[in-house]
């Protein structure tokens, strides 16, 4: 486990250890305020500060990357406001903030089942955010059906996902199956990826669909670039991170991933790789209605299902 995971399973812990504190403790803001007393805060960092202040029980869960957008400062701002507190990283920093941020919802720090309840949702009310994000994006339809065809015409497609992007690389392959003649997942870095790739182009294929969750993975990058460099063109879903990946992709679709809890959860790129998926089904109606009867006959005929 890296040590950002367990600095996040010690801060999202559901049953929080140590003991309740006493009736002396300060309130949730007043201890947050203590955080900040006796250091000289810069313009930037102050507005850091009141953001805290003014949007404790939220933004005591937000990663950095979304509390420097709230902000309206750069990623490295927060982190240096975190320094300038004594913390080695607003990951230390945040894992103060949580328990703060948790009695002030709570009302009563020491109750536990409240606490519980309380952390849980806020990880779901991120993935609902994750979710508005997405529908967003989908308002204008144009973009997706348009990549659904391509997606679609390519024969065959390739699906490639690496090390925590696997999952969501075979969850499309799986489906896209039954709409599409010929898919192929690539799972694997390194020459394994490139012979796959190599193998799709000379058979005729003409597109990759990649995904690439954090943290990201170098073996990732290079197994983009060598979609690139046989020919093939590259759809990419990711989190909103910008960073290397995206300038080996032709088209970017972006989905945030769940990030409050020890591991991270993938609601909204499953959402997008749904919609991709109708995309495609849409793109030649006809064959996917064919494709799926074809698929349900065989399913029932060596009973398959219950």
């Amino acid at each position: 486990m890296s040590s950002d995971q367990q600095a996040r399973a010690r801060a999202a812990a559901i049953t929080p250890g140590g003991s309740p504190p006493g009736p002396e403790e300060l309130a949730p803001a007043d201890r947050l305020l203590a955080l900040f007393d006796g250091h000289r805060l810069s313009p930037g960092q102050r507005r850091i500060a009141q953001y805290l202040l003014d949007h404790l029980t939220e933004a005591a869960f937000l990663s950095i990357t979304e509390l420097a957008e709230r902000v309206g400062v750069s990623q490295p701002s927060v982190t240096r406001f975190a320094v300038s507190l004594g913390f080695s990283g607003y990951p230390a920093l945040r894992e103060v903030l949580q328990p703060i941020a948790l009695s002030a919802v709570a009302g009563t720090p020491d109750s536990r089942e409240q606490l519980r309840h309380n952390e849980l949702q806020a990880a779901v009310d991120a993935e609902i955010e994750n979710l508005e994000n997405v529908r967003r994006l989908l308002s204008d339809t144009s973009q997706v059906l348009g990549i659904g065809r391509e997606l679609a015409r390519s024969t065959p497609l390739t699906v490639l996902g690496l090390r925590i992007s696997v999952s969501l690389a075979e969850y499309f392959a799986y489906a896209a199956r039954r709409i599409h003649p010929d898919v192929r997942v690539v799972t694997r870095g390194g020459s394994v990826a490139y012979d796959a790739l190599l193998q799709s182009r000379a058979a005729g294929g003409s597109w990759v669909l990649a995904f690439a969750m954090p943290r990201h993975a170098k073996e990732t990058l290079a197994a983009l670039r060598a979609a690139r460099s046989t020919g093939l063109r590259v759809v990419l879903i990711t989190d909103p991170t910008v960073g290397p990946l995206v300038d080996e992709a032709d088209v970017v679709l972006t989905a945030g991933t769940g990030s409050r809890l020890v591991f991270d959860s993938y609601a909204a790129p499953g959402m997008l790789s749904a919609a991709l998926l109708q995309a495609m089904a849409d793109a030649d109606p006809e064959r996917t209605q064919a494709r799926l009867e074809q698929y349900e006959q065989a399913a029932d005929q060596h009973g398959f299902f219950l």
